[in-house]
Order: C-alpha cells, then sequence, then structure tokens
C-alpha cells in the first residue's frame, strides 16, 4: 500500500519506513542502513522527507523531563503531548503552530512558525538537539555550539533527531478574540499596526473580498484593554470556524484558557485541519508586507478557484542559518488549497514571480517552484550549512533528491 503524507497529497517513493519503539532501536536501524530520511508525522506537502528508505521516531514512546527551564523530550513526540505535560506542571513554550499534532523534531528541522511580531518561530525555542549519526551514535548540539545555527534547522540532513531540548517559561492564560470585516485599505496602509494587536495575531483571507477577518490572541497577563473595533474590524462574541464546516477550533469569543488550548488554531483532541488539501506558504520581510500583499491580491482572480483560504501571520528575526525568518523580521503569506494540484501548480508559479522583488522564502515543508539558483540567493549562510553537511554526513547517509535539488546538499 502507497505511504502518503497526512492529507493524501504526496505519496512517497521509499520503498521502506522504519517505526522503532525505542531510541536505540533508531540507532541501530541507522547504523545498517545505506540511505536513509527521517520522518516525522508526515505534515509536509513536498519531497522533502522522501527518500530510499524513512525511519519515524513518532512511535517511540514520549519520554520528557524539565529542569524549570528547558523541557527534553523525544524527537517524535507531538507538541500536543508536551504542551499538556507542560501546562500540567505550571510551565510553557513561547508559542505554538496552527497545529499541535506535528512532531517537535520535524517541526523544528523546517522553521514552522505560529504568530506574533516578537516571536521567533518554533526553531528558536531549542536549546540543544540530539542527533542519531550516520554510525548510530548520538551527538549533542548544544545552543552555545559554533554548529547550532545550521543544526536548529537541518530539514533532515544531519540524521534524526532523538530529543530536542526547548526553552519554557511560566504558564500563561490567553483569549482569543476574532474580529470581522477588517478592511484591505486598513491593512495595507499600517501593516505595523494590525499585527502588534495581541501576543499572536493572523489574518485571514480569499484575496477577493473587499474585507479581512482579524484572530488576536492575547495574553492576560499583558494587561492590554480588549477592543471592540481593531481598524474597522468589529469583535465577535461567538466561535468562528475559518472554514465552512471545520468545527474543531480551539475556543474563541474571549474565553480565558490555557495558552497551550489558544495559541493552536485547532484543537488539541480534534482531527488537524481540513485534511484534503495542500499547501504553500512564502515569507517576506516585515517592511515589504503592504507591497508584497499588494502584489498578491493583484492575483487574486486567479487564485480564488483553487484556494480554501490564506493566513498572513508575523515572526520575529533570529539568526538560524536556513530559518525563513532568519536576519529580518518577517510576514508570512500562507496559502492553503484545495487539492486540485494541476490548478495549483498553475497558478503558484505567477504567485512566486509577483514575490519575487522581495525575495520571498518559501515553506520548506510546503508546495513551492523555486530552484537552486533562488534559493542561493536568499540564504547568504547556506555555503556554511553545505559544509557542516559534508562534515557530518560526508556519504550523505541522510540526503535525496530534495537537498540536492533545492539546496546543493
Amino acid at each position: 500500500m502507497a505511504e502518503l503524507n497526512w492529507a493524501g497529497t504526496h505519496e512517497f517513493a521509499a520503498s521502506t519506513v522504519h517505526n522503532p519503539t525505542t531510541i536505540e532501536d533508531a540507532q541501530a536501524i541507522v547504523a545498517r542502513t545505506e540511505r536513509i530520511r527521517p520522518l516525522g508525522t508526515r505534515h509536509s506537502f513536498n519531497d522533502i522527507a522522501d527518500g530510499v528508505e524513512l525511519i519515524s521516531l513518532v512511535g517511540v514512546a514520549p519520554e520528557v523531563s524539565t529542569d524549570g527551564a528547558t523541557v527534553t523530550v523525544t524527537g517524535g513526540t507531538k507538541y500536543a503531548v508536551v504542551a499538556s505535560w507542560l501546562e500540567e506542571r505550571g510551565l510553557a513554550l513561547h508559542n505554538m503552530g496552527s497545529l499541535p499534532h506535528i512532531s517537535i523534531a520535524g517541526a523544528t528541522s523546517t522553521a514552522t512558525h505560529g504568530s506574533g511580531t516578537s516571536l521567533g518561530n518554533l526553531s528558536t525555542g531549542i536549546r540543544a538537539l540530539e542527533f542519531i549519526t550516520p554510525s548510530g551514535e548520538l551527538e549533542t548540539v548544544a545552543y552555545d555550539d559554533a554548529d547550532f545555527g545550521g543544526a536548529a534547522v537541518a530539514l533532515g540532513a544531519l540524521g534524526p533527531i532523538a530529543r530536542v531540548t526547548l526553552a519554557v517559561q511560566p504558564s500563561y492564560l490567553v483569549r482569543q478574540d476574532t474580529y470581522r470585516g477588517l478592511p484591505w485599505d486598513a491593512l495595507l496602509s499600517d501593516v505595523d499596526a494590525v499585527f502588534p494587536s495581541g501576543y499572536s495575531v493572523s489574518v485571514f483571507t480569499d484575496w477577493v473580498s473587499e474585507v479581512s477577518d482579524l484572530w488576536v490572541k492575547s495574553r492576560l497577563d499583558a494587561g492590554a484593554p480588549v477592543l471592540d473595533e481593531i481598524f474597522g474590524a468589529q469583535r465577535e462574541t461567538g466561535q468562528r470556524n475559518v472554514l465552512e464546516g471545520v468545527d474543531n477550533m480551539t475556543v474563541q469569543g474571549g474565553v480565558p484558557g490555557p495558552w497551550s488550548e489558544r495559541l493552536p488554531h485547532f484543537r488539541i483532541d480534534a482531527t488537524p485541519s481540513n485534511g484534503d488539501e495542500i499547501k504553500s506558504a512564502y515569507l517576506v520581510a516585515i517592511e515589504d508586507a503592504a507591497e508584497a500583499l499588494a502584489a498578491v491580491r493583484a492575483l487574486g482572480e486567479q487564485i480564488a478557484p483553487a484556494l480554501l483560504i490564506s493566513e498572513l501571520r508575523t515572526v520575529a528575526a533570529d539568526d538560524l542559518w536556513l530559518s525563513t525568518s532568519t536576519g529580518r523580521d518577517s510576514l508570512c503569506i500562507h496559502f492553503t488549497w484545495k487539492n486540485l494540484p494541476d490548478e495549483v501548480n498553475a497558478v503558484i508559479p505567477h504567485i512566486e514571480t509577483a514575490l519575487a522583488p522581495f525575495a520571498a522564502r518559501p515553506h520548506w515543508g510546503k508546495v513551492n517552484a523555486l530552484d537552486l539558483a533562488t534559493i542561493e540567493s536568499l540564504y547568504e549562510r547556506l555555503p556554511e550549512f553545505r559544509a557542516l553537511v559534508a562534515r557530518r554526513d560526508p556519504a550523505s547517509k541522510f540526503g535525496n533528491e530534495y537537498l540536492r535539488s533545492r539546496l546543493g546538499v
């Protein structure tokens, strides 16, 4: 039977998928296998995780421990598990992605993010990584190691991640308010003011309507007043679903709750997102946000027939070599497409052409058509990353066609 990603939109070409139940079993598999790629919870939409053989650590029983400042967890563990575990102990992460069902190793390896003008992507929470090396040994790369900037977002090129250590902080409460009717003119004229409206802010649009939805997640300990109107958008008091028929969203309407149950868009106890979909996303510098949004909006009539919904989010700058926000505060322009591969593949080049003047960086795990030359122009530390991979995996045990064709690794 064919191996598919979680949405059923990508079929893996790998001949074998290994599913060890212990770290020791995973080490033995890696040591004896000539070519192998790490596989997470299959939430990627391209061939980044594909290869001759795959290994998934999702079946390894979660091991979670904390010293009060950090939490260490097995790499295949889902964010939902560690978030619930931390909340029970009065601790928290700085942010979460929209889906809590993704594995920690997979999400951090691809610079997956939530939203927040002052919040880095999920990879910026890493304090140490324990890799399974080509020989099957365990090797730790800590925050203060020279290789850390390349290892934190390594796209699986350094091998499976056995354990991840993340920074934690005291638990906090969050309320989630939705606002209906944000005018495009208001957004484009003052992007820098719209997104700092809360701790984590998202804008949803279909690119052809005159108004968009604004979702504001606010920390209660910030003490900021709750506004009934933001830039012309009116606050709603009930539950609002981002897509017709999707009823698995986290609690809205301003009801306070733990960070773990408000920062994700989708509930921990429900099936994530829409399922039957394709995704792509591009990050531009925040100072280019208005022009970039206007360029994409001009393509609205081409985009709309294949689109389910678009989400706009912000991510703070970092210094991780292959992070999509490296060196710049960013706006992420995210597309959730209908499962129409031909139509999606036809419109994506137009979007990428429109965003090219803004040096748009694609999300590593989502559909895009950018080539090696373009990727090289977007990441000035890519040569250092290549050298890191060559040193740590000289026989390219963990390589694949994606890494070769997109990064020259």
